[in-house]
């Protein structure tokens, strides 16, 4: 079972997730926070899988809570859900921790589909929030991107999906330090500085 924890100032729209949610057996509402501060304290006492953030939250913002939540709530993954955002924005609450931003004019059912998403380790991008994302000049991470070898890129893929080392290496069948290896070079050859804004490339090329 999935346990949601819900923060937005918005009724309607707490009101809407609740009611969305409560029809799949796999999902269940643990709470509702209605500003930063609230949230923090019920994902502390809740312990939730997943909380669906807005970032644009009475007192404490989203990128706020996102910098606290892990001191709070080990294990509870964020998937910020906001109305809109600049790349200064989106930067900020993937840096801080956010395993996902989507925007709410996202279908329900994939939104349904990405609270799974992320409660299964993986890292969700909206389109847009991910062309935001970009390291550079114009096309200098599609160039990074097609110098990787083919082993890289199968690496760059599963980081992309969320899999640690360790995960890796029993899915590619090599030992840990050779993932460490090739997870140097891919950060090399993009020109990033770590695992999160090589991930954030990956999601963003895959959707050109």
């Amino acid at each position: 079972m999935i346990t949601v924890l819900i923060a937005d100032d918005h009724p309607v729209v707490r009101q809407g997730i609740s009611v969305l949610l409560s029809v799949h057996d796999d999902m269940v509402v643990a709470g509702e926070a209605t500003n930063g501060q609230e949230a923090l304290e019920l994902a502390g006492q809740l312990r939730p899988d997943v909380l669906l953030l807005d970032l644009k939250l009475p007192g404490l913002d989203g990128v706020a809570v996102l910098g606290q939540l892990a001191e709070r709530s080990a294990g509870t993954r964020a998937l910020v859900l906001t109305s809109g955002a600049d790349q200064a924005q989106v930067t900020l609450a993937i840096r801080a921790g956010a395993a996902g931003f989507l925007y709410k004019d996202i279908d329900p059912d994939a939104l349904v589909r990405a609270i799974r998403s992320v409660h299964d380790g993986h890292m969700l991008l909206a389109r847009e929030a991910a062309a935001l994302l970009s390291t550079g000049q114009p096309g200098q991470a599609g160039r990074g991107i097609d110098s990787l070898t083919s082993r890289e890129r199968e690496v760059l893929a599963l980081l992309a999906d969320g899999r640690s080392n360790r995960e890796i290496a029993r899915s590619l069948g090599v030992s840990e330090k050779t993932v460490k290896t090739h997870v140097s070079s891919v950060l090399a050859k993009l020109g990033v500085a770590d695992r999160t804004q090589a991930a954030v490339l990956a999601v963003r090329e895959a959707g050109r």
